[in-house]
């Protein structure tokens, strides 16, 4: 029998600043927090970082798993859209698309698909209370995307 592994723990700290916004610090790391009641351009709220979170969490499965695939690519973009509702406040909805720039088969992209949505800390954190889905594409060109 194999011994049990340690758990991977995480520590955030946040702290406001003003009324205008508040810092959140990790590791040697910063981020300015949009926490204005009026809204603020130059940071994320909340559901844009949870939607920022879901983003990194793809973004670093596919790190993870290409190695281990050997699946060819060279880029890797994330969009989300997420639905709000208000009784009660929650994240009703996410809809992503994953563009993947490679040459790999449809066979292939959807193996790093399914790797994504089973081994995803926050995808599987999100996806039990949220209507998340989404899809994964190769690139075929420079057009934008638009997901609804």
């Amino acid at each position: 029998m194999e011994p049990d592994k340690p758990k991977m723990e995480f520590r955030v700290a946040a702290r406001r600043v003003d009324a205008h916004g508040s810092t959140a610090s990790c590791k040697d790391a910063a981020i300015t927090l949009d926490t204005d009641l009026a809204g603020r351009r130059d940071a994320f709220n909340p559901a844009e970082l949870l939607l920022a979170a879901l983003a990194a969490c793809m973004i670093k499965g596919i790190e993870r798993v290409v190695p281990l695939l050997k699946f060819r690519l060279t880029g890797v973009e994330v969009r989300l859209h997420g639905v709000r509702q208000d009784v009660p406040p929650k994240m009703e909805s996410i809809r992503y698309e994953i563009v993947v720039d490679t040459d790999e088969d449809d066979r292939r992209l959807a193996l790093l698909h399914d790797n994504v949505r089973k081994f995803g800390t926050v995808f599987n954190t999100v996806a039990p209370g949220t209507d998340l889905a989404g899809t994964m594409r190769r690139r075929v060109d420079d057009a934008v995307g638009s997901i609804a």
